[in-house]
C-alpha cells in the first residue's frame, strides 16, 4: 500500500481510503466490521464516514455507519492505528432528504458543536482526525449540478463564521485537522484567504467526486489541490458502480445500488452509457478488469492524496485495493484520453 501525506499535516494516509456509506442500508454490522478488518490487514488506514450516511439518508438510518465504526474501532482496539474522518451535514434546504438531521442542518457555532459531539459519542472516540464539510451552505453548483446561478440571498451562514467554529473544536483538541467536501474553486480559495488573515486551521483536503466519468475536478480544483496542498480525496471513483461494468447493456443486477435506488441518476445518461462501453474496451484490450483501471487511474493522479473506494461484499473489496498496485502505461492513458475528448465529462 502507498501513503501520502494528508495536506501539510504528519499524517500519512493509504492511497485507498475506505467509504463507508453503505454501511447499515446496504450493509450489516457484521459485514461492515468484515471490510474494515480485510482492509485494515491490507494497510488500508484511513476510513471516512459521514454524521448522515448511509445513504439513502432517512432519519431511521441516520448515524449508523458511524455507529458501525466506532464499535469496530472499540472492539479491535485500533483507534490509534486509524486515520478517522467524518462529515457535518452541509444546509439542510441545499438537499432533499436532510431534515431529519438537527431539524434542518446548518453550518453554524451551535449546528457544528452538536453535530461533532454527537458524532464522537457514535465513534466512541474522543477525537477525529480529520473534520470536513460535508457540502456549503450557500447554494453553488455540488452534487451534480452543472451550470452557476448566483443567488447572495442564499448565501445563509458566512464562510467565516464556519471556519471559527471549526477553529475552536481544533483548539479543544476534538478535531485535528479540517477539510472541505462537495467544494468549489472559490470555496477553497476563500476558506484559504480566512485561514491565513485569521491564523485559522488550513483546509487540508478537498473531498469532491472524481472518476472516469466526471473530471470536473481537473478545470480550477486540481491546481488548487497542489499549489494549496489541500489534495482529493476522491469519492465515487467507480461511478455508483458504473464503472465496473455491471451495468452495460441495461443490466440491472439484483441487490446493485442503482437497481435499488432510483434517485441515484447521476450517471445514467446515454453518453455516460457510450463512455462506459469505450473504457469497458480499453480494459479488456489490456488486460485489466474495468473497475481497476477505473480505480487505477484516479490513484495515479499527482493531485490525489486518497482514493475512497466503497464496496458492499469481500470480493469487490479485494479488487478495488489490489487496483492501488497497478500502473497504468502511458499508452492506456492515451487511450483513456481519447475517449475523454470524445465524451467530455458525461456525468456532472
Amino acid at each position: 500500500m502507498q501513503y501520502k501525506k494528508l495536506g501539510k499535516t504528519d499524517l500519512e494516509v493509504s492511497l485507498i481510503g475506505l467509504g463507508t456509506m453503505t454501511w447499515g442500508e446496504q450493509n450489516t454490522l457484521e459485514e461492515a466490521c468484515e471490510q474494515m478488518d480485510y482492509a485494515f490487514s491490507r494497510g488500508v488506514n484511513f476510513i471516512d464516514v459521514a454524521e448522515m450516511y448511509p445513504v439513502p439518508p432517512r432519519p431511521e438510518t441516520q448515524g449508523s455507519t458511524e455507529s458501525y465504526v466506532g464499535e469496530w474501532l472499540t472492539h479491535t482496539g485500533t483507534r490509534s492505528e486509524i486515520i478517522l474522518a467524518t462529515k457535518v451535514a452541509g444546509r439542510g434546504d441545499q438537499l432533499p432528504g436532510t431534515a431529519h438531521i438537527r431539524g434542518g442542518p446548518r453550518l453554524n457555532r451551535d449546528h457544528i458543536r452538536r453535530a461533532i459531539e454527537a458524532s464522537l459519542e457514535r465513534l466512541q472516540t474522543d477525537y477525529v482526525d480529520l473534520y470536513q464539510v460535508h457540502w456549503p451552505e450557500r447554494g453553488t453548483n455540488y452534487f451534480g449540478q452543472r451550470g452557476y446561478k448566483h443567488n447572495p440571498a442564499a448565501d445563509g451562514i458566512p464562510i467565516e463564521e464556519t471556519l471559527d467554529a471549526l477553529s475552536e473544536l481544533v483548539r479543544e483538541g476534538l478535531v485535528k485537522h479540517v477539510g472541505l467536501s462537495n467544494e468549489t474553486p472559490w470555496g477553497v480559495m476563500e476558506y484559504s484567504r480566512l485561514a491565513r488573515e485569521r491564523n485559522m486551521p488550513r483546509v487540508v483536503s478537498v473531498q469532491n467526486v472524481y472518476n472516469l466519468l466526471s473530471r470536473q475536478f481537473e478545470t480550477g480544483l486540481a491546481e488548487m489541490a497542489i499549489r494549496e496542498k489541500a489534495g482529493l480525496l476522491a469519492y465515487s471513483p467507480m461511478a455508483f458502480g458504473v464503472l465496473s461494468g455491471k451495468y452495460i447493456g441495461g443490466e440491472k443486477p439484483a441487490g446493485a445500488r442503482l437497481t435499488l435506488f432510483e434517485r441515484f441518476a447521476r450517471y445514467a445518461s446515454p453518453q455516460s452509457a457510450a463512455a462506459t462501453e469505450a473504457y469497458h474496451a480499453i480494459a479488456q484490450k489490456h488486460g485489466y478488469s474495468l473497475a481497476q483501471m477505473s480505480l487505477a487511474f484516479v490513484c495515479q493522479q499527482p493531485f490525489v492524496t486518497s482514493c475512497l473506494i466503497g464496496a458492499t461484499n469481500l470480493v469487490q473489496l479485494k479488487e478495488n485495493i489490489d487496483a492501488a498496485e497497478i500502473r497504468l502505461s502511458d499508452e492506456v492513458l492515451t487511450e483513456i484520453q481519447s475517449v475523454h475528448n470524445q465524451y467530455p465529462d458525461p456525468a456532472p
